[in-house]
């Protein structure tokens, strides 16, 4: 549930509460704080006012339309030195603040950085957020960003909200792709095995693998290849053998990559869960679950029939008393609730596993997990490539190290060869690693989650555009600024000398902030945190452009002006860590 977090709409929710039971003549009948907090909401133009109160609540109530209340409530609406205008438009009454209340409930709450530590929720339940369940024995690739970026922005943006998050990441280290890339490795690679970059080099072991036995469907070699394939999975079940052994040298050079790619994008997790330690334990408790009367049996296999709830028999065992991946989610469901005694439990992977989580939560609701009516999909579109889907089986994708190599190489091309001779190189690296950051993890965030992605680097990393780097560079444009005209925080600005209609809509577009990512978090969309700083961006823009500071027509315009600028380079630089990017100090 959010707060009351934002003392301007607060201020103006206790005005409109107290003004609404002015128009009813019965305190009753008038408006609670909440209710008129709740139902504030921005107007379509800034110039018609910074908030706008839709009369729609009151209608039913009071038996009169919303136009004639707004009309009414104009009226009886007592202005002080924080409103500087109340006008009715239709069904609308539209607020617009004075710039003294700008100063005191949002520019020098910026400055002392008390805006960026209210609390948005309050509630909240102890949440874990599952995300980058990636395969060992496979490359890491473009397509994987998407889920990374997405799971690290959730995290991020609900903790700042206010609510307590354990991250957790599942990669899947046994199947069939590891019994391919293992066999292929003993019976048919030639390649001397490489001193670096082992786990990129697996992924391409796995690919020939599996083009391999493609190729050998249908030949005599078919049999012998699935003969092999089984003797493996056999080996890695009963965890003995040369294949076992493979297999832990093998695993350690992808979680090597991993965590190389983890470092890079600055992600941790609380917890990892192997899918090699609910392997075996989740046909046990399956097991159990049957001998406690609690599941189904169907042609041999065992399962959960949900067919009252219209999704089917939930497929836990086979005939053969073999697991499926719904063996393994729902003990893993049940070591996250033991584990860490979590209330609300959001799973990031992609849209085609729907069907699958619909049965995996059903199945625990009928197995008595409270917890169960809090697990949610957070489901999500593909990452493409001009020329359509990326398949590691096929080999046709861009591996995330060779993604972050070009990304940098072309940041230094395109922007940073002109400061060769001024900055260190480590500067020069440094920038480079941090807009390249920039531009995938934005480009990943930026498109709405049920949203296919179309990857393309000369595009993100525009200056020019909706981008990442046009942000950072915002950003740093901001506080090169403030370091050339002697920005000061400690010194004292008077705020009111904010006037002009791009200093106003620049301070509007401020407040909205902490709002935006409280609702970021209600919907679990980073993409709208996005939609703002690109805003705040472009607003800024314009204000330096029609607002002159270094030329202000007084000192005290010039402070006022820095300041101003000064607060929106600290929110962009706060928005972009909320969404894990970096802001360079210069670019």
């Amino acid at each position: 549930m959010r707060t009351l977090h934002d003392p301007l709409r607060k201020l103006v929710a206790q005005k409109i509460s107290e003004t609404s039971q002015k128009v009813a003549g019965d305190p009753s009948l008038s408006l609670s704080l909440e209710t008129s907090y709740d139902n504030l909401v921005d107007p379509p133009d800034t110039k018609l006012g910074d908030l706008a109160f839709g009369c729609f609540a009151l209608a039913k109530t009071l038996k009169k339309s919303p136009a004639q209340i707004s009309s009414e409530m104009k009226a009886q609406f007592a202005l002080d030195d924080n409103i500087a205008k109340v006008e009715s438009a239709g069904p609308y009454l539209n607020v617009t603040f004075s710039s003294l209340a700008f100063e005191r409930y949002l520019l020098n709450e910026i400055r002392e950085t008390r805006f960026f530590h209210r609390q948005l929720t309050e509630q909240s339940p102890k949440t874990m957020i599952e995300y980058s369940q990636p395969n060992t024995h496979k490359e890491l690739h473009v397509g994987h960003m998407r889920n990374m970026c997405l799971g690290d922005a959730l995290v991020r943006v609900l903790k700042y909200s206010g609510t307590t998050v354990i991250s957790s990441t599942f990669p899947g280290d046994v199947g069939t792709h590891v019994a391919k890339c293992l066999w292929y490795l003993k019976f048919h690679n030639q390649e001397p095995e490489p001193a670096t970059g082992k786990g990129e080099w697996l992924g391409r072991m796995y690919s020939l693998a599996n083009n391999k036995l493609e190729d050998e469907k249908g030949s005599e070699l078919e049999a012998k290849n699935r003969e092999h394939l089984t003797a493996i999975l056999k080996q890695l079940e009963h965890q003995s053998g040369e294949y076992f052994d493979l297999w832990k040298k093998t695993r350690a050079w992808s979680l090597e990559l991993m965590n190389k790619v983890y470092a890079w994008a600055e992600i941790q997790f609380d917890q990892w869960y192997w899918e090699s330690d609910v392997d075996s334990s989740s046909v046990k408790y399956v097991q159990d679950l049957k001998a406690q009367g609690k599941l189904q049996e169907s042609q041999g296999a065992v399962g959960m029939n949900l067919e009252v709830d219209n999704l089917g028999f939930c497929l836990l065992l086979k005939s053969d008393g073999t697991g499926l991946y719904a063996t393994k989610d729902l003990e893993l469901a049940r070591r996250k609730f033991q584990d860490f005694k979590i209330e609300k439990s959001i799973y990031v992977v992609d849209m085609r596993q729907a069907l699958h989580f619909k049965q995996v939560f059903k199945t625990l609701e009928h197995l008595g997990f409270a917890q169960a009516q809090n697990c949610f999909h957070l489901q999500y579109n593909f990452v493409e490539l001009p020329d359509g889907a990326m398949s590691s089986r096929k080999g046709n994708i861009v591996p995330i190290t060779a993604l972050i190599r070009n990304m940098e190489d072309m940041v230094k091309e395109q922007y940073l060869k002109r400061y060769e001779n001024e900055w260190p190189q480590g500067e020069i690296d440094l920038v480079a690693m941090q807009v390249a950051k920039g531009a995938i993890k934005f480009g990943m965030l930026r498109i709405d989650n049920n949203k296919k992605i179309v990857f393309d680097m000369k595009e993100w990393l525009k200056l020019d555009g909706e981008s990442g780097p046009f942000i950072q560079y915002s950003c740093a444009r901001i506080h090169s600024l403030c370091q050339k005209l002697g920005y000061s925080e400690s010194a004292k600005i008077d705020f009111t000398q904010l006037i002009h209609p791009a200093e106003h809509a620049l301070s509007q577009h401020l407040m909205n902030f902490n709002s935006v990512v409280a609702k970021a978090a209600d919907d679990y969309r980073p993409s709208i945190i996005c939609t703002y700083l690109y805003e705040l961006a472009k607003k800024f823009n314009y204000f330096y452009h029609e607002c002159s500071i270094a030329h202000a027509e007084t000192p005290e315009l010039r402070a006022a002006r820095l300041g101003l600028a000064a607060c929106a380079g600290q929110v962009l630089k706060t928005g972009l860590e909320v969404l894990g990017i970096p802001a360079p100090q210069r670019m």
